[in-house]
């Protein structure tokens, strides 16, 4: 019998103490350690991560990172609002579920929104066709402009239909009007007014927002005096009568759908916001009354950490501005909107979207913002339908009801990595903003094609990366799945809508007496007359006596036509070499009656071919061919009979370096 071995007894000190028993590595000794353990190879080009924003981002941040920053040392809803304007975060008010719907039918768009309203959102996003922010009527626009992005709207009948049984003063609106807001404010507030609501119940923001319009056409049809002017009548409008309501927009999502990156975006914010602050206040306006009434959106991607350090450092930018014209920051509440942008969407796999979509709302809540557009994961390829946009607004449900996300208050604060992130794109930001201010300020930085030329260098490189697949894109240039089943494309005839909406509108002209024409033409005239803010409610009056859009649109602007012509934003998304590579492919398929093909020659064990034949199975997909991907071969006779018997015409060998010496000549 073995002797038995006595036990000892281990007793923990009761001074047990985690840090004097381990003492933590300083930053030096712990970068000495990887240095050794990277065996000779580079820590710059192993550990740090470059960003097309020019900022280089460390393996690991410190407490010491945290000390060298300036910008800490504040709490939610004071000092430089970096952690927000409220106090409570979204404990008090949560940020608004603004849904886009993408329909351009009265009736279709108003059955949707009283679902959406029902099922999740909390505010109105009415989003208009082309041909309505232009201020046309349908029957004087082209096809294309007519329910092309969203819904048709020429008079007040229509917008009844569109807002039939929903309470508006329940909900804050979200309107982008274009270059004016002056017409579809009045549409407006004549709808108000046929309801017998009170004005000042006008809440959110009817935007006009002349650089983005400019940005994404490349012209603009009215003067730069009107347009101002326009907007200062909105403003002393809205002061009196709609005190809560915004009606100027400072939109980047031109920018970013056309690739810029996020310090590119901060800088063309303010100085967008500069170049309307100093058109306005040469008029008279008030600065700290221009912050109050403007509304920004930012456009989100999918670099999650850099996305939540935007939006705190826009805040922060925002302020500084603020107090640079004087302005009392306790007064304004620096509203930003955030919409998911299209420019990482893709056709290819479109239910990858979800995840992408995600992401970008997870940021856009975490990073503070008051309002959150989360795009349908269909949005790039057809109309959203009923599913993709339930799906979207449910994003947003499930990370406030069930993440509880509005429960918390800046939980990026005092994060390492974030708040170092946040000075540093402030910094870069405010340093490009200068640059575009050096160069005569954002109009003229667009009309000499700088700020062009600039986000397409950042775009070229984000399309090399993406081509060589150094930017992976899953679904589509990365774990492509060649025969997965595309999205049906909407049933939505155009031309029958444009047709039917003309046909409408040539009645609806035609109807009434003749008393009625008459007081509608003596308004119309009263309207090209006027310059002040009182045109908004002669504007009113015209559209209750029947006036439509296009008709007011046309006399508020026939005495001020101009041109202002840029270089229009090159919007691309990124996936679209990629979806082009499939499309040609499919055409190859519907020619010919079958996909392009290649044959994997897989020669010797699983371990000799495994890696380069999944390479190659996942680089041929990507194109769209179909990969033939056998067992590993032991000899060439069964080889060729096997590539012979598949029809293909390519073959590709997979096996060892040692090997393909002998193998290739004897396969060719």
């Amino acid at each position: 019998m073995a002797e038995e071995i006595p036990k000892e007894e281990f007793k923990l000190n009761s001074e047990f103490n985690l840090k004097k028993d381990f003492i933590p590595p300083t930053f030096e000794e712990w970068k000495t350690q990887v240095e050794k353990d990277l065996k000779g190879a580079s820590y710059e080009k192993k550990l740090i991560t470059k960003t097309y924003e020019g900022i280089d981002l460390k393996p690991i941040y410190t407490k010491e990172d945290l000390a060298k920053l300036k910008i800490v040392d504040s709490y939610s809803g004071y000092e430089n609002y970096i952690r927000g304007k409220n106090v409570t975060g979204y404990a008090n008010k949560t940020w608004n579920v603004n849904q886009e719907i993408k329909l351009a039918d009265a009736e279709e768009f108003n059955t949707a929104l009283i679902n959406a309203l029902a099922n999740g959102q909390n505010c109105i996003n009415i989003n208009l066709d082309t041909a309505t922010r232009l201020g046309l009527d349908a029957d004087y626009a082209s096809i294309d402009t007519v329910g092309d992005s969203g819904l048709s709207l020429s008079a007040i009948k229509s917008l009844e239909r569109a807002l039939n049984n929903v309470d508006l003063k329940k909900y804050d609106l979200s309107i982008n009007t274009g270059t004016n807001s002056l017409p579809f404010l009045s549409l407006i507030h004549s709808y108000f007014k046929s309801k017998n609501i009170d004005s000042k119940e006008i809440t959110g923001a009817i935007t006009a927002d002349p650089i983005c319009e400019l940005a994404e056409t490349g012209k603009i049809d009215v003067s730069e005096e009107f347009l101002f002017n326009s907007i200062k009548s909105s403003i002393e409008w809205t002061r009196k009568n709609s005190p809560e309501l915004k009606v100027i927009g400072i939109s980047t999502l031109p920018f970013v759908n056309s690739g810029a990156n996020t310090v590119q975006e901060l800088a063309i914010a303010l100085s967008t916001l500069v170049y309307y602050l100093n058109q306005l206040t040469e008029k008279g306006m008030n600065a700290e009354e221009v912050f109050k009434k403007t509304q920004f959106t930012f456009g989100i991607s999918t670099n999650y950490f850099m996305e939540i350090s935007k939006f705190r450092a826009a805040r922060i930018l925002l302020n500084n501005m603020a107090k640079a014209y004087k302005v009392n920051t306790d007064k304004v509440d620096f509203n930003i909107g955030a919409k998911s942008s299209n420019f990482y969407q893709t056709e290819l796999d479109p239910y990858v979207n979800l995840l992408r979509t995600t992401t970008q709302t997870f940021s856009g809540i975490i990073g503070g913002v008051n309002s959150i557009t989360s795009s349908p994961f269909d949005e790039v390829t057809r109309t959203p339908d009923n599913f993709s946009r339930r799906i979207a607004r449910n994003t947003q449900t499930i990370l406030r009801e069930e993440s509880h996300l509005d429960q918390v208050i800046d939980p990026a604060g005092g994060s390492y990595f974030i708040e170092s992130l946040t000075e540093e794109l402030a910094n870069s930001a405010w340093n490009f903003f200068k640059q575009i201010e050096n160069n005569g300020g954002i109009l003229d930085s667009l009309k000499n094609n700088f700020i062009q030329n600039e986000i397409e260098k950042v775009a070229s490189e984000r399309t090399k990366d993406i081509n060589q697949r150094k930017s992976v894109i899953v679904g589509t240039n990365m774990f492509a799945d060649v025969k997965e089943k595309p999205l049906e494309k909407s049933n939505f005839d155009q031309a029958a809508f444009h047709k039917k909406r003309a046909e409408y509108l040539k009645k609806y002209r035609l109807s009434g007496s003749n008393e009625k024409h008459e007081s509608v033409m003596n308004k119309l005239n009263s309207i090209s007359e006027n310059s002040t803010f009182e045109i908004v409610n002669l504007m009113t009056e015209a559209f209750l006596s029947g006036a439509t859009l296009g008709e007011i649109s046309s006399s508020l602007t026939s005495s001020h036509k101009d041109e202002i012509k840029i270089t229009a934003l090159k919007q691309k998304r990124a996936s679209e070499d990629f979806e082009n590579l499939r499309e040609r492919s499919q055409k190859y398929k519907n020619n010919k009656g079958f996909l392009p093909s290649v044959f994997l020659a897989n020669m010797g064990s699983i371990k000799d071919y495994k890696a380069r034949a999944d390479f190659s199975k996942g680089f041929f997909e990507i194109g769209g061919f179909e990969v033939f991907d056998p067992p590993g071969f032991s000899n060439i006779t069964e080889l060729v009979k096997d590539v012979l018997d598949s029809g293909t015409q390519i073959v590709t060998i997979c096996s060892t370096d040692d090997k393909y010496p002998e193998l290739v000549p004897q396969i060719t």
